[in-house]
């Protein structure tokens, strides 16, 4: 039984029929400010909710623009789901569909894919990340050990590629969820790998407080795999990533789950500073390097912007090894 029939069945106590009392629970879930009939006080319709476990409804404000060009506010983020759509079940929760055989032909870990020495590659590297969001948890940057950031020193080194993969593989373990969010605002990479309509997406949520998680994540064919778009470029993203708006959101996703990873495809270190803010939120950070092409400089200069993170690691791409497969994945 849903949390609205379950309230509607104790709210019918007050006059009518289930059926009627569910209607009033659901107008009510949609649009909070909208009136009670009088036989049903306020107070009481709140302590209902409360009781079946529904989420603290918040009514829209007002888009806030100013004059004469119009420009989105950087807002503070506030969760207003609908009662179900925290099981994915709500009535916006949206779905795309990824194309897993050209995936697979890209050279990408799929789930119905036979056992390669890719997919056992990232076994080994998603586990001491599994290790430490389980055994550390609510020790790393304020509780947020399941917040890991994929990102690299410079642009074309396989962090869009390590981020897919990374997520792929996390989503065929038992005991966990994976949340994969398209951080790279400014190039979303991983939006024209999965050929991602353009859609509304992070940004979104940081701009219109009317927007909720529901409106943007994108349900796929991939068990336990949700994908977050970057949604609309904004000149403004640096902050928007540093601000308060930020700083709600992910504290809402890293804790609305207690099973789920939520990985970040951010841009590159050096050429942008949107990766160095968003690194500052996160529980773990994962750099990309491309074998025989990063210098250990370039490395050494990446590594120092983010020397506040609590865990870092490396990940050597595209390293050409007898006997150990295309691609080796070590950590320091």
């Amino acid at each position: 039984m849903s949390l609205i029939e379950r309230a509607a069945a104790k709210l019918s106590g007050f006059g009518g029929t289930v059926d009627e009392a569910k209607k009033v629970v659901q107008r009510k879930v949609e649009t909070p400010s909208d009136p009670l009939p009088q036989s049903i006080p306020e107070k009481v319709m709140g302590s209902l909710l409360a009781s079946e476990g529904a989420p603290t409804m918040v009514a829209p404000e007002p888009a806030v623009t100013t004059s004469p060009r119009p420009m989105p506010q950087i807002l503070r983020y506030r969760d207003r789901t609908t009662l179900g759509s925290a099981a994915g079940t709500g009535a916006r929760a949206r779905r795309f569909d990824l194309d897993l055989a050209k995936l697979a032909a890209a050279g990408f870990i799929t789930p119905s894919a036979p056992r390669s020495q890719l997919a056992n590659e990232y076994r080994v590297i998603k586990r001491p990340l599994l290790a430490n969001a389980k055994a550390k948890a609510g020790t790393l940057n304020g509780g947020r050990d399941n917040l890991i950031m994929v990102t690299s020193a410079l642009p074309g080194e396989g962090k869009s590629f390590t981020a897919l993969n990374l997520a792929m593989s996390i989503a065929m373990e038992m005991d966990n969820t994976v949340l994969l969010v398209d951080g790279d605002v400014a190039q979303p990479s991983l939006s024209r790998i999965l050929d991602l309509p353009p859609t509304q997406g992070m940004i979104e949520l940081l701009t219109d407080s009317r927007k909720t998680l529901q409106d943007v994540l994108l349900r796929t064919n991939v068990d336990k795999l949700t994908i977050m778009p970057a949604g609309a470029p904004h000149e403004r993203n640096t902050e928007l990533l540093a601000s308060d708006a930020m700083n709600d959101l992910l504290d809402e996703i890293a804790t609305r789950y207690a099973d789920r990873i939520i990985i970040f495809d951010s841009p590159p270190l050096l050429p942008t500073t949107e990766s160095r803010v968003l690194a500052t939120h996160m529980g773990q950070v994962v750099v990309v390097v491309e074998s025989l092409k990063t210098t250990q400089q370039k490395l050494t200069q990446a590594l120092a912007t983010i020397e506040a993170c609590p865990v870092v690691m490396t990940v050597l791409n595209k390293s050409k090894s007898a006997g150990l497969g295309e691609y080796y994945g070590y950590y320091s």
